[in-house]
């Protein structure tokens, strides 16, 4: 399992999360720093990663991929004309790493990507009155979903490379996100998070956190992962729209990223298969056994101090596969070995 995090000292942050034999505070894994530079000219506000790539973006225009396996650069894509605000991977179940990449940028517009190699293939204009604040791609990949500052929820059209729907919500959205079915989505307004339909729209569950929230993630058997500024971890229920445990002062300040790992993702930790992920702004990441939750004071299973003011926060399974060079051409014979259909 890799983690990759973006902060605001305009820095990228690369570690490997592997079992730990002995430890004298107790730690059963250690995270082991991959990179670490400054990657881009303004404080990045988005990454993602999928298979053995990664990706960021920031405030000057500009989105950055990363060679995981090889902790290289792959170099950058310069396809927009304002702050990129979100990204993005696609990765059918099948392969091992992803067939899109989709960027959104505070221009309202969402690039789609080829990523094997990366190539441009389209931009569409989602929202015409303000930027996207997150987008999320249905499990099935044929469309996406954003939400902008113009308080719309809006539909991408990924086969045709168009929107196909927008509607106003009333209220700005942060967040939103498919589950891991694909069956609902969820969307984040301050201190409230949705769940809803995804065949109509439906609000099903509606959960009120106290305190705004900042990042979120879907887990396993239809748990929501939340953070923001309570500082603390929680998994909801989204069949009952209650909680289901939390881990209070998971950090000593806003927590700014959350990352579910599970049991398929790395065969190096499939001894845990509860493990969530958490970044604060404080710049520590720390790696939690949910089962802890229960304690009083759980301990971290392992944890890192950046030393930066970290922003966002993603993580993939770190496959031993060559990635493309930006522009490079692809044989069908290195599409084959690599898994694409």
């Amino acid at each position: 399992m890799s983690l990759i995090a973006g902060s605001y000292e305009k820095f990228i942050w690369g570690f490997k999360l592997k079992p730990l034999k002995h430890s004298p505070d107790g730690h059963t894994l250690t995270l082991t720093k991959l990179f670490c530079y400054p990657s881009h000219l303004s404080p990045i506000s988005s990454v993602a990663a999928a298979g053995p790539v990664a990706a960021s973006g920031a405030g000057d225009d500009t989105v950055h991929l990363y060679d995981l396996t090889a902790a290289s650069s792959l170099g950058s894509l310069h396809h927009h004309s304002a702050t990129v605000t979100a990204l993005c991977f696609y990765t059918p179940s099948h392969l091992s790493f992803p067939r899109n990449l989709l960027s959104a940028s505070a221009d309202g517009s969402v690039c789609i990507f080829d990523a094997d190699p990366f190539v441009h293939l389209t931009t569409v204009r989602v929202h015409k009155k303000g930027g996207v604040n997150s987008i999320s791609v249905h499990p099935s990949g044929k469309l996406a979903l954003t939400v902008g500052r113009d308080e719309c929820l809006a539909m991408v059209n990924l086969v045709r490379g168009r929107r196909s729907f927008c509607c106003r919500l009333g209220k700005e959205a942060s967040l939103v996100g498919f589950d891991l079915s694909g069956e609902r989505f969820f969307m984040v307004m301050g201190d409230r998070v949705g769940v809803h339909e995804a065949e109509d729209a439906r609000l099903v569950w509606e959960m009120e956190t106290g305190k705004r929230v900042l990042c979120a993630a879907p887990g396993e058997s239809g748990l929501l992962y939340t953070g923001g500024e309570d500082r603390s971890v929680t998994a909801w229920d989204t069949k009952t729209g209650k909680i289901a445990y939390q881990i209070e002062d998971a950090h000593s300040t806003r927590v700014k990223g959350i990352v579910v790992l599970s049991k398929s993702n790395d065969t190096s930790v499939e001894d845990d298969p509860y493990l969530v992920t958490s970044a604060s702004s404080d710049g520590v990441i720390r790696v939690w056994d949910v089962r802890m939750a229960s304690k009083e004071k759980p301990v971290p299973l392992a944890e890192v101090n950046t030393k930066s003011r970290l922003t966002c926060l993603a993580g993939t399974s770190l496959k031993s596969l060559r990635r493309p060079q930006l522009g490079e051409k692809v044989s069908k014979e290195d599409m084959v070995a690599d898994g694409a259909s």
